[in-house]
């Protein structure tokens, strides 16, 4: 998690889409393949590098060993021409952040909006990175982007990494349905964070896999070294601290935390994390209720290490159905009791680790049992499970994945010439008409 505040980034927060017709989007045809291992990566994101550290981030700094990255954010602006900024990734030398800032004066023209980010993007990898990205793995988090992108950028594939069904999120924009879902027609090989993100796919792209969330355990297993002290601002909080980091938003059920708060008077309950898509005003207030906002993902060890019980207190609703929280696993790393809300990924993933309660009285129950009588059987049950699905290993398999698509298009391609025929191309794009201009969020 970055203590950076968000930026204005393309995702589902503003500008509206133009309908594009059939006849208007040109055949796709892939660039010449080169081996996996070459091959340099161009991500598209709906979040930033440098906001919280997520499943993104966490992917692309591993396989950055292995490819050259270059991560494009996009940006509102209130210049009125576009213009970028380059900038290296601390720490990742091999991962180069492209920052396309787009007029906010025109994020209500979707048609320009698409066409810009298109153009931008275009200029710069013939300019500016010349030839460094060459028949670049495409690879998008961000499915809104794939009419802007995909068949324009000379990419010798497209990966589409699904890390939450964002159609359910409150404001997504309609036209997000039918560009996920062209999305994932287009994509060589999709990587999903959930089964039922999986399995909806599979219909549509038999190249479909679940891979959930990964986890650092050298970074979070250091809460478990005697050298580590809790970090300051938990240990002045009055024990037991019942915690819980991550993104702020729609998702978390805050009547289930003011109902933490109230039961457990002379504890604390520690929210960590930036607010995203809900107003701060609105957040229920308990003296013992602490709203810490973002701290740097580099603290997190230290702060969890306080945590007498770590908590994903989720909402049951259309934005949780299919999520499977990232920090799952880093509190388990920590080795930490951990208690959830009954989503259904958690119920299936981690069941034998963490505790899962159907009800407000239920969950509150379950923490005070982990506060008083922790089950060392569940937190040695959480490290191995952690230990066994590190950001490395998950990496190394979506590569391999990634691999096979490449070794299989030079095969083709190969035939393809033997027999004298054109280079393959695929079927044009399908039609994302709609009646009215649609809208990013």
């Amino acid at each position: 998690m970055s203590s950076y505040p968000r930026s204005e980034i393309l995702d589902f927060l503003s500008a509206t889409v133009a309908p594009e017709s059939f006849a208007e989007r040109p055949a796709y045809s892939r660039a010449s393949p080169v081996s996996a291992k070459a091959s340099p990566l161009v991500a598209i994101c709906h979040l930033g590098w440098d906001w919280v550290w997520q499943r993104p981030q966490q992917f692309l700094s591993r396989l950055a060993k292995q490819h050259p990255v270059l991560f494009v954010e996009t940006h509102r602006t209130p210049a009125n021409e576009s213009f970028t900024r380059t900038r290296g990734a601390l720490n990742h030398p091999n991962v180069t952040i492209l920052e396309v800032h787009l007029p906010a004066g025109r994020w209500g023209d979707g048609a320009f909006i698409d066409a810009e980010r298109r153009r931008v993007l275009q200029d710069r990898l013939a300019g500016e990175f010349n030839g460094r990205y060459d028949g670049a793995i495409l690879w998008f988090n961000d499915p809104m982007a794939v009419t802007a992108y995909a068949g324009h950028l000379g990419e010798s594939m497209i990966v589409y990494d699904c890390m939450d069904e964002l159609t359910q999120f409150h404001g997504a924009p309609p036209e997000l349905v039918a560009r996920e879902r062209e999305l994932t027609r287009l994509a060589d090989v999709i990587f999903c964070g959930g089964r039922k993100m999986r399995d909806k796919r599979l219909p549509l792209n038999a190249n479909t896999h679940f891979y959930g969330t990964g986890v650092d355990c050298v970074h979070f297993g250091t809460a478990l070294t005697a050298e580590l002290a809790v970090d300051p601002e938990i240990a002045a909080l009055p024990a037991p601290v019942l915690g819980y980091f991550g993104v702020l938003d729609e998702r978390i059920d805050y009547a289930l935390v003011a109902a933490l708060a109230d039961a457990n008077p002379k504890g604390s309950v520690a929210m960590i994390g930036p607010v995203a898509k809900v107003d701060p005003a609105s957040l229920p207030r308990r003296a013992n209720l602490h709203w810490l906002g973002g701290r740097p993902y580099a603290r997190l060890p230290a702060m969890t290490k306080g945590f007498a019980v770590c908590l994903m207190p989720f909402a049951l609703n259309a934005s949780t159905e299919f999520i499977n929280p990232t920090k799952a696993l880093e509190y388990m790393a920590a080795g930490r009791p951990v208690v959830s809300t009954a989503l259904d990924e958690v119920r299936s993933n981690f069941g034998s680790v963490a505790r899962v309660a159907r009800t407000h009285a239920e969950f509150i129950d379950l923490c005070r049992k982990e506060t008083t009588t922790p089950s060392a059987a569940r937190v040695k049950r959480g490290r191995k499970l952690a230990a066994e699905n590190t950001w490395e290993a998950i990496s190394a398999k979506m590569d391999g994945h990634v691999a096979d698509v490449q070794s299989a298009a030079a095969r083709e391609t190969a035939t393809a010439k033997a027999r004298g025929s054109a280079a393959r191309r695929r079927a044009p794009l399908s039609s994302l008409q709609t009646g009215t201009a649609s809208r990013y969020v």
